[in-house]
């Protein structure tokens, strides 16, 4: 008789499963699967689980911790997609060999020397990025106003602990398909289609790890290093560091009440062949291009042979109305490449974005992610293909339009009262943050800013590294509220406007 397989020891974990930190609602309730991840993430990282050490099994876990396999399922998925936990059928789940903190700090220990604090440690192209990085007012808190985050209070957690297990039992594919499961592209396109007016076949939908991944690789496959592509001015740093890395000339176009103008675009560069926009709102100031630009730039794109890609990062989120209809719905020439985000409407950690594309751009696509293995993670994709088509994920995003409109409103509100003789914060009719601009003649520093909203524990995004162009940058703070409960917004806001006026 075969012996059964040795049973890993029970976990080194520091785990308190009761009720989560209160207070006045500015600590976030942690979730029982996340001070799961947190006491597993603890014990790598401290090396009470070191390299390669095998995890027991869901269900032991569960059992050692007295809480739902669901939980652990869901804990052990946010760590893979982390990097600090690996999963191979066969072997089950084992500790990273290589942990994400190695590759960022260096820890001490036998075979780990820190570079000398003189030696040139990045490449100059290193030192650019990462001075880009910078200096784009990214606040290290996680805590209030952070930008790009959904609401995760809102998020239907055993729902998706359900879905998750079942993946779970039934296993991963043994090789993932570099397009994504065909089970969630085609959930996608059914979705797509009904909910967004993108009409799309499942062999047009492409699963990817990042909007960013897909620019990058677009770039790479439809234009040659050294050409010009259009961006919005202001707009998402990372697109245009995506587009450099592509090794693309990026040519900021100046964007008003109108959204992006292919006419003002041609007049700064006229041999461009790509466009990125944000037709649904523009990032970050939320302009809606108009329909005389939208036509403009789709016959732009025919006659010039060129190419738009269309970043819909939060278009499902539209509060006066109905959502518009995206570019894509236009578009009769198959040149509209449409780009959008799972991750940013239910969980970050998710990593996982999508593009629908023209059919003759499918196969070079599969090719090139093939060749460079860059395709998104399987883990998650199953009960995510299943989530939308069981009708959770629409549910969801009609619960959370609601509930963002009336966090909006509530942000609104209250930073009338406690805000107003510092910044002014005006209503939008979508989006997940609104822009906070200084009265006029105020001598306003936003970098500045958000370092001291950041010391009172606040997250804020500077406006100013929006623009390329450091003259008509202009002053401001983004106060991300999808992730805010209406019970904590006006206590921030307090500590906020105390930050503020002391920094004067």
């Amino acid at each position: 008789m075969k012996p059964s397989p040795k049973r890993p020891p029970a976990l080194p974990l520091q785990l308190d499963l009761g009720p989560s930190p209160g207070g006045d609602g500015l600590s976030a309730h942690a979730s029982l699967h996340g001070r799961v991840r947190e006491a597993v993430r603890d014990a790598i990282l401290s090396g009470r689980l070191p390299p390669g050490d095998r995890l027991p099994s869901s269900r032991t876990l569960a059992g050692d911790l007295g809480c739902a396999r669901g939980t652990i399922l869901l804990a052990i998925e946010q760590l893979v997609a982390e990097g600090y936990l690996t999963t191979r059928p066969g072997s089950g789940t084992r500790v990273a060999d290589t942990l994400p903190d190695d590759l960022l700090v260096p820890r001490g220990g036998a075979g780990h020397t820190a570079p000398s604090s003189t030696a040139p440690v990045l490449s100059r192209r290193g030192a650019s990025l990462a001075a880009a990085r910078e200096g784009a007012g990214d606040a290290p808190i996680p805590d209030a106003f952070a930008l790009g985050r959904p609401a995760l209070d809102a998020f239907p957690r055993e729902t998706w602990a359900r879905l998750l297990q079942a993946e779970w039992r039934a296993g991963p594919p043994a090789h993932p398909h570099p397009l994504g499961d065909p089970r969630l592209r085609r959930a996608l396109a059914a979705y797509l289609s009904a909910g967004r007016g993108v009409a799309c076949g499942e062999e047009a939908v492409i699963v990817t790890a990042s909007i960013r991944q897909s620019l990058r690789l677009l770039a790479e496959l439809l234009l040659e290093p050294g050409e010009a592509a259009y961006l919005e001015e202001p707009g998402f740093p990372g697109l245009a560091h995506a587009l450099g890395a592509a090794g693309l000339r990026t040519v900021p176009v100046p964007c008003d009440a109108a959204g992006f103008s292919i006419a003002r675009a041609q007049q700064l560069e006229p041999a461009a062949r790509l466009a990125v926009v944000t037709p649904a709102q523009g990032h970050p100031l939320g302009a809606t291009m108009s329909l005389e630009n939208r036509l403009a730039l789709l016959a732009w794109a025919e006659a010039r042979d060129g190419w738009i890609v269309e970043d819909d990062y939060d278009g499902e989120y539209r509060y006066a109305g109905r959502p518009l209809a995206p570019l894509h719905a236009l578009d009769r020439a198959g040149r509209v490449l449409y780009v959008g985000s799972v991750s940013k409407v239910l969980l970050p950690a998710l990593q996982m974005s999508y593009l629908v594309l023209p059919q003759i751009l499918v196969e070079p696509v599969r090719r090139a992610l093939t060749g460079s293995g860059g395709f998104a993670s399987i883990l998650g994709q199953g009960a995510l293909a299943r989530f939308i088509a069981e009708g959770h994920f629409g549910a969801h995003l009609r619960r959370t339009r609601r509930l963002y409109g009336q966090r909006q409103a509530a942000l609104v509100d209250a930073a009338r009262d406690l805000l107003g003789d510092v910044l002014e914060v005006p209503p939008r009719d979508g989006g997940m943050h609104l822009v906070a601009r200084p009265p006029a003649g105020a001598g306003f520093d936003d970098l500045r800013a958000v370092d001291a909203c950041a010391r009172a524990g606040i997250a804020t995004t500077a406006l100013a590294p929006h623009f390329t162009d450091a003259a008509r940058a202009e002053q401001g703070l983004l106060l991300g509220y999808a992730s805010v409960p209406e019970r904590a917004i006006a206590p921030a806001l307090r500590r906020m406007a105390e930050a503020l006026r002391a920094d004067r």
